[in-house]
């Protein structure tokens, strides 16, 4: 998405148009350290360049720096076209296995976030950033947490104004101590909830024990009985902030559910997004709830 050859600000500012028209007004984006890497004065245009669309929009952009999800060995240039029915077949880590597990690669990728956290230290148009996406994901666990601590620690050299963050996505033992360091280091809370209504309220009410202000920053997955029609009254009703995943079906194929195999035929309930290319809404009934519920 950010590279130049592929960069596209006409359907970014068409597709924002209709997250602004069901009420959203917040988007959360994923960079790339390649991109910086490669070309740090083009991505920063780039960047700039969304951050004005989402900001006409009305739209605030939460920014993920690093991810430990999908595919290991991130490359620039031509991404392999994505396989057809497989969920995120194409989606690449930030910075890869290999540099979170080598610390003598970091040198780069600290210079990476500290300069994108300089440049938009005091940015209105940023909501918050949240540093590291899944943290210990890919079979990493407690691997990922010297790289953690260290995402950290160049954040709060730069100590912007906007938060920071890092979502807690899974509750088994094998990720307590990076749950442990993520909920004690982040300004504004996040997790990840992808469950049912009684699950989701479960886990508001012990977030809310913590004292601090938190947003859910992952959740809506039809087929796991997490739904705008079902969840997003809970959201309402504790006044927490909630970033579904998904706006529109695309090359992430997340329309598909995870683990769908290659050629699994479009599901008749798609796992997540909202509208098809053309604008139209998967389900009308499901965008009129939305609407009524953002007050659009």
């Amino acid at each position: 998405m950010w590279q130049a050859e592929t960069w596209d600000p006409k359907t970014i500012d068409t597709e924002l148009g209709w997250a602004e028209n069901i009420g959203f007004d917040v988007v959360r984006v994923y960079l790339h350290n390649l991109v910086w890497e490669a070309d740090k004065d083009g991505f920063k245009k780039r960047i700039n360049e969304f951050l004005n669309i989402a900001d006409r929009h009305n739209i605030k952009v939460l920014f993920v720096l690093f991810d430990d999800c999908w595919n290991k060995d991130p490359k620039l240039g031509k991404q392999p076209e994505p396989k057809p029915g497989v969920h995120n077949s194409g989606w690449m880590q930030a910075p890869g296995l290999a540099r979170v597990n080598d610390p003598t690669s970091w040198g780069s990728l600290e210079n990476y976030e500290k300069d994108l956290l300089t440049t938009y230290a005091n940015d209105k148009r940023v909501l918050m950033w949240d540093l590291y996406n899944e943290p210990g994901n890919s079979d990493q666990f407690d691997k990922s947490l010297p790289f953690l601590k260290k995402v950290f620690e160049w954040a709060w050299s730069i100590r912007p104004s906007q938060p920071l963050t890092c979502a807690t996505w899974n509750h088994d033992a094998k990720f307590n101590n990076l749950n442990e360091f993520q909920l004690a280091n982040s300004d504004v809370i996040t997790f990840h909830n992808y469950s049912d209504p009684k699950n989701l309220e479960d886990e508001i009410q012990q977030l809310q024990k913590l004292g601090r202000p938190f947003i859910c920053s992952e959740y809506m997955a039809r087929t796991n009985n997490s739904k705008f029609e079902t969840n997003l009254p809970v959201f309402k009703k504790y006044n927490v902030g909630a970033i579904n995943w998904g706006l529109v079906s695309g090359k992430s194929n997340t329309i598909f559910p995870w683990g769908s195999k290659e050629g699994t035929p479009e599901p008749t309930i798609w796992f997540h997004d909202i509208f098809r290319k053309d604008g139209t809404a998967f389900s009308n009934d499901e965008v009129k709830f939305i609407k009524n519920i953002t007050q659009r």
